[in-house]
């Protein structure tokens, strides 16, 4: 079993399957698994892997062209009790950014009773004072939402950052599934891994349940900005997944505070749009007056109470990154509860003594804008050059509101195949919490493991070039097979051997998927 990885170079981080001295009680069966079928073996299925992804157009684009999205043969392996601590700490995050959003833009208790400075909030660039007053028909305003997670030396899961405007990347979840189970179907067979494909009809339960009151069969729509965009192939595949339309901003039309869609039947009533649009995109009469993929009259549909908005527009305020350093004090006041999941430390620059350590520590730190994703903007202090550190000074001094600090994470590894070796490489973790109201809230098992590949990398983003990884979380009780209870298949000889195999796999489940396209088509 050890000889797979003889030769693999754990690193400082803490290694997730490699230990000083041998392999990590969890990961010990499906490392077995990988050392019976060989590196030769791994290698073949790793590069079908690959070709699989382009000939489904499994992609995202980045710098403007779409690239296949890189999936890892290797799987994150996570303890059932190592989930439910994330499950909890998921849940309870979710519940206190929802009361924390309700409250900025209804009543500000949170600023009148001190817990946060209201100008923290109303300076962030994505705090839209048209939603004010306005009021979600069950309570919830974060109805998707994606936590990032990393884990330090000590192995112990922390909070890197929030996103309730419209996080990505779930259906990558699926289909890493799909094509993991197919590619190691031994090793997949030997585990009680939980299933993800529970996340569509648990995302369309909660959107249906954010209809406006008295709706008693409500029409949901998924609202895409067009086959151009990044994420088109998880607008798509969701959509299909939830038997739902996807629509495009001139499909709808908004008319006397209602929201409708063009059929060729004539206007059909919309009370749910799950909208993948930005805020300043959504409604031109109210936002930007050149968006042409929005629709004009959406928010006033939603102020009248006709229509609920999925994610609610102003939801960004909350993925603000100083607002993100005040998530601890807001667990307290709202729930009343200590944080199950912890935050990295971060210095709040706008405040004159922090300001003052960082700039004499900024080759030290990782220094990231409060308003930026997908990794854009971060500055990695050890790493950057003196040029880049000045230029770095100069932007603080004249803008301390836009950013923050925050200690270097050495992000936790697991062994990813590298131009055929196993080397390891820095992830982190992005649970999708589903929020339906009250105490229904899902969180889809695992998550997205995001994987940086180039080595010593910490940004893990996929606009960056990051992969991912299948994210199994083990059920209790979990058999562990010494040896497989069958024979593996007979493919360590030749690579075309597992294409055969995989193909049928694969075929199977594209004839399946064709057949419940025809079936939304139809409907």
């Amino acid at each position: 079993m050890r000889a797979l990885f003889d030769d693999y170079p754990p690193g400082e981080a803490f290694d997730e399957m490699v230990r000083t001295g041998g392999i990590r009680e969890t990961a010990e069966s499906v490392v077995s698994g990988m050392a019976r079928l060989g590196l030769e073996e791994l290698r073949g299925r790793a590069e079908y892997l690959r070709t699989t992804y382009i000939d489904q157009g499994i992609t995202f684009d980045i710098g403007g062209e779409e690239r296949p999205f890189p999936l890892d043969i290797v799987p994150r392996i996570l303890r059932a009790d190592e989930f439910a601590h994330v499950e909890q700490g998921s849940r309870q995050r979710v519940k206190a950014l929802d009361a924390f959003l309700d409250d900025v833009y209804g009543e500000g208790r949170c600023f009148s009773e001190g817990v946060i400075p209201r100008h923290v909030v109303v300076t962030s660039p994505h705090f839209h004072r048209a939603m004010w007053g306005v009021n979600t028909p069950n309570g919830v305003r974060a109805h998707i939402s994606g936590i990032d997670l990393v884990r330090g030396d000590d192995g112990v899961f922390r909070v890197l950052e929030d996103n309730v405007r419209s996080p990505s990347g779930v259906s990558y979840v699926m289909t890493n599934r799909r094509a993991i189970s197919a590619a190691l179907p031994e090793i997949a067979a030997q585990h009680r891994i939980r299933p993800v494909d529970d996340y569509p009809s648990e995302l369309l339960k909660a959107l249906r349940a954010a209809a406006p009151s008295g709706v008693a069969d409500p029409t949901v729509v998924v609202l895409t900005p067009g086959v151009y965009n990044s994420a088109y192939f998880e607008h798509a595949m969701l959509a299909r997944m939830m038997g739902v339309e996807l629509v495009e901003g001139r499909d709808l039309v908004a008319h006397g505070g209602h929201v409708s869609l063009r059929t060729t039947r004539g206007l059909r009533p919309v009370h749910v749009i799950y909208r993948r649009i930005d805020d300043e995109f959504l409604d031109p009469a109210v936002f930007r007056a050149d968006s042409m993929i929005g629709c004009a009259g959406l928010l006033n549909a939603a102020r009248a109470g006709n229509v609920t908005i999925a994610n609610a527009v102003g939801n960004g305020v909350a993925d603000d990154k100083l607002v993100y350093s005040y998530m601890p004090d807001l667990i307290r006041f709202y729930l009343g509860e200590e944080p199950i999941l912890a935050s990295v430390d971060t210095w709040r620059l706008e405040e004159p003594e922090a300001r003052e350590e960082v700039l004499d520590r900024l080759d030290e730190l990782v220094v990231k804008p409060v308003d930026g994703s997908g990794g854009k903007g971060i500055v990695i202090g050890p790493r950057a050059s003196q040029e880049e550190l000045e230029r770095l000074r100069r932007q603080i001094l004249k803008d301390a509101r836009g950013w923050i600090a925050q200690p270097v994470v050495q992000l936790s590894t697991v062994p990813t195949m590298i131009d055929g070796e196993l080397r390891p490489r820095h992830v982190d973790l992005r649970p999708f919490i589903v929020n339906g109201g009250g105490d229904d809230i899902y969180v889809l098992p695992g998550g997205l493991t995001r994987v940086a590949l180039p080595e010593g990398e910490l940004v893990v983003n996929s606009s960056q070039g990051g992969g991912s990884k299948d994210t199994w979380v083990l059920a209790e009780h979990t058999p562990v097979h010494p040896q497989p209870a069958a024979p593996p298949p007979a493919v360590t000889q030749s690579v075309k051997m597992s294409e055969q195999v995989l193909s049928r796999v694969i075929r199977h489940q594209h004839e399946q998927q064709q057949q419940q396209s025809q079936g939304v088509t139809s409907c």
